[in-house]
């Protein structure tokens, strides 16, 4: 018989095992003895949650950088005109959007985005912001400002980390938001103590309504890289297009001028321009576009690494577990080599520490000549909505060489919101100044029937931070580091000092109206700006500017150089 007779004669079953490659066959045994260690390590460990922490400090494993677009002009070049054009499929943004009014979720829409003549395909848009979108509409439905970053009827969570359900814990809000602020409509100058009324906040200054069938319109970020991993446009993977505030009219001079300020000062900040926006056949719009912190960003400011803040944090202490602080902070870079620690440590010890351990070891903890400063430009920027406001608007940045702590500041639209004669120690509030009880609506305005304002512990704090244990708008802000800070007085020259800089930087030096200058100028050069908005919002914000560089002037901690 031949040996082709032979392999034809045998067995189904011996022909299978010549299937299986000889290796396999020689070491079935220990195979099989793996599979069945696997099955019962799955069975006896498949209920315990592992979580990963990373305490290497090694390199950050960032993204690799495969393609940087270098384009044909500098993209933050503040004092061009530039031009944005932004082309995709109709049925995906229906799509977004649906998914957007249906869970809170903000998905990308792959889109064709010309930047300067410069075109990068398959980029990424999606929707930014929380209150911002908080009464945008879509196919006639309203979002309610109420489900808020959690989702529909997830509201805002309170102190201690727990989420509440439907909403509680949140001011009961009235059909369409809040009334316009005090002065919307009059003459420049004219609102009370030189507040700038409307915009923001989707409805919670009066805003116009957002609405998705104006997507040229709507609050977006960018990203370069969402669908082409290690690509970016001029070094950055993401850049925001950012929204009117109620301190900037629908121009955002406000953020602007801000953001040029804070430069004036030395201070880090972000890069800004201003730009020309289409989306496919849709009118232009005159847009600003500011830089969004990601790794590039993080890298200017040293060897450290970056955390944002998200909307839904409270600063408090959840335990040591990081997928606790999910709700309460994103990293930015250094990913695979740093984690949360440092983070987790600074909120164990700012919650636990006693008055007496707080002025004497903050230093250990944070930057307090950094930190001094940037609280004291939360005040001469008149901004309620900073790391103590309801949208928790700041980054922290922890430094790998010293071990500590500063504050970044961003999100700037709501600047400029307040009463032009608030002092140092005044407390920042929605369209002034604050005072004991909680929150507190400007002058002028009137609460429409049905809005219940939160509650408030008087006093909780001696400072910007707000009123009631949340600050803010009682319980809808509040930061504990914040508060500690400006309540003690081992800290208070410190910040009377930064104060005094930071006023003779911004004020005094006539910084603040030389940037309004240039800015004024470069909008009259972006199409689509409305003309007649440029010279009301900036003719507005020159009034408040000038009422306040007067009134700071004659304030004691000023005078007591």
């Amino acid at each position: 018989m031949t040996s082709q007779q032979e392999e034809g004669g045998r067995a189904p079953a011996a022909r299978l095992k010549h299937c299986i490659p000889v290796r396999v066959r020689h070491y079935w045994k220990l195979l099989a003895t793996c599979v069945a260690a696997s099955a019962a390590l799955v069975l006896l460990a498949g209920n315990v949650r592992v979580t990963p922490l990373v305490t290497s400090q090694a390199a950050g494993n960032e993204d690799e950088v495969t393609l940087n677009i270098e384009g044909t002009t500098d993209l933050f070049d503040s004092a061009i005109a530039h031009t944005v054009g932004i082309s995709y499929n109709e049925a995906d943004y229906q799509r977004m959007f649906d998914e957007y009014m249906k869970t809170g979720e903000k998905e990308y829409v792959r889109v064709d985005i010309t930047i300067d003549g410069t075109l990068i395909k398959d980029a990424g848009i999606r929707l930014k912001g929380n209150s911002t979108l908080g009464t945008v509409t879509h196919k006639g439905q309203t979002k309610s400002f109420r489900d808020g970053a959690g989702g529909p009827g997830g509201g805002q969570r309170p102190q201690g980390g727990q989420r509440p359900q439907g909403g509680q814990g949140l001011p009961q809000m009235p059909a369409g938001g809040f009334p316009a602020m005090p002065g919307a409509g009059q003459d420049p100058g004219t609102a009370p103590g030189g507040g700038m009324p409307g915009g923001g906040m989707g409805g919670l200054g009066g805003a116009s309504s957002l609405d998705s069938s104006r997507p040229e319109e709507l609050p977006w970020l960018i990203s370069f890289d969402e669908f082409d991993k290690g690509r970016r446009y001029q070094g950055h993977s993401e850049i925001a297009m950012r929204i009117s505030g109620m301190g900037g009219g629908s121009t955002v001079v406000n953020e602007a001028v801000s953001l040029d300020v804070i430069d004036a000062a030395g201070m880090p900040g972000q890069e800004y321009a201003y730009t020309s926006f289409q989306i496919n056949d849709r009118p232009t719009k005159a847009r600003l576009l500011v830089e969004h912190p990601d790794e590039n960003f993080a890298s200017t400011l040293g060897n450290g690494v970056l955390y944002k803040s998200e909307a839904t944090s409270q600063f408090t202490y959840q335990g040591e577990d990081p997928t606790n602080y999910g709700d309460d902070f994103k990293q930015i870079n250094g990913k695979g080599s740093h984690d949360l620690k440092p983070v987790i440590d600074l909120l164990k010890w700012v919650n636990e520490a006693s008055d007496a351990e707080f002025n004497a070891h903050l230093a250990d903890h944070v930057d307090v000549s950094s930190f001094a400063s940037y609280v004291a430009l939360q005040n001469l920027l008149l901004n309620f909505d900073d790391m103590s406001g309801p949208g928790r608007n700041y980054y922290l940045f922890y430094d790998l060489d010293t071990k500590k702590f500063s504050v970044i500041s961003w999100d700037h639209n709501l600047t400029f919101s307040g009463n032009a004669t608030a002092g140092p120690n005044d407390t920042m509030s929605m369209g002034g100044r604050g005072g004991p009880g909680g929150f507190q609506p400007p002058q002028g305005m009137q609460l429409p029937e049905g809005f219940t304002p939160p509650g408030g512990d008087p006093g909780a704090g001696n400072g910007q931070a707000g009123r009631g244990p949340g600050g803010g708008m009682g319980g809808m802000g509040g930061n504990k580091l914040k508060e500690r800070f400006l309540a003690s007085t081992a800290f208070k020259e410190i910040y009377n000092q930064a104060y005094r800089d930071l006023y003779q930087k911004i004020y005094a030096s006539g910084a603040a109206l030389s940037a309004l200058d240039g800015i004024t100028a470069t909008l009259g050069k972006v199409a689509g700006a409305d003309a007649s908005a440029v010279s009301t919002d900036t003719a507005r914000l020159r009034t408040l500017i000038e009422q306040r560089t007067t009134a700071l002037a004659q304030n004691d901690v000023i005078k007591a150089k």
